[in-house]
């Protein structure tokens, strides 16, 4: 039996420290993806490693937070660095 899950391997990036409450039940939940998640890839992982992947991948597919981003371009907000040349 083929499993796929959402994330696939862990990449290396810089980190910074966050300090999250969170019900027993979600723990144990993400402790169990944890898990599989170290055996579908080979490479053993824990929860507080693949936590801050899926919060990134929740928000990268979250299209109501994507559409109130501002511009990334500049182009709308004719700010600083804005690629509007006309002002």
């Amino acid at each position: 039996m083929t499993r796929k899950l959402s994330l696939g391997p862990v990449p290396k990036a810089e980190t910074v420290k966050l300090t999250i409450t969170m019900t027993v039940q979600l723990r144990a939940d993400l402790d169990r993806y944890a898990a599989l998640h170290s055996e579908l890839h080979g490479t053993v992982v824990d929860a507080l490693t693949l936590a801050p992947l899926m919060l990134e991948t929740f928000i990268a597919r979250d299209k109501g937070f994507r559409a109130a981003r501002p511009c990334r371009r500049g182009a709308l907000n004719n700010g600083p660095g804005s690629l509007d040349e006309t002002r």
